[in-house]
């Protein structure tokens, strides 16, 4: 199976508890993550065991992934193991302080691709369109939450 590492990150115009609040308000990120909705699924959603789904398509064309929460330090880290049948692998979420009023969020996975020596093929094509939706989603999320600080 293929491994792939990708990581994107944003420089946000906001405290570090904003940030972490709003990239774990996980039925919320639809509000900034392109076409994705994401629901709690088993527990709470603040910490280790919890589990989630997130939908990501347009209409009827989508694929859900689902994941557990294995890593819990707020407002710094947040850890997932992906254990759906499409994606797999482990994502986490980091929200460094760069001051008072600033932060620099990271979101970075582990993917283990799906169909074997197709998907290690088909990774150049994709890992850059994965890339640019993440990069844009996390410039909506840093104007949504540089406008929540009072800074937009």
């Amino acid at each position: 199976m293929a491994t792939r590492d990708i990581t994107v990150g944003v420089d946000i115009d906001a405290p570090q508890d904003l940030v972490w609040k709003a990239v774990t308000d996980w039925e919320g990120q639809g509000e900034w993550m392109l076409g994705t909705t994401v629901r709690v699924t088993r527990g709470n959603g603040v910490g280790v065991g919890s589990e989630l789904a997130a939908t990501t398509g347009i209409g009827p064309l989508g694929v859900t992934d689902s994941m557990r929460l294995v890593g819990w330090d707020p407002p710094h880290r947040a850890t997932v193991v992906h254990t759906g049948a499409v994606v797999r692998g482990s994502g986490t979420f980091t929200v460094v302080e760069r001051g008072p009023d600033a932060s620099r969020f990271e979101w970075g996975e582990r993917l283990d691709l799906p169909l074997g020596p197709l998907g290690a093929l088909g990774w150049p094509i994709v890992a850059p369109l994965f890339r640019f939706g993440l990069a844009l989603s996390l410039r909506r999320l840093a104007r949504r939450c540089a406008a929540e600080a009072g800074r937009a």
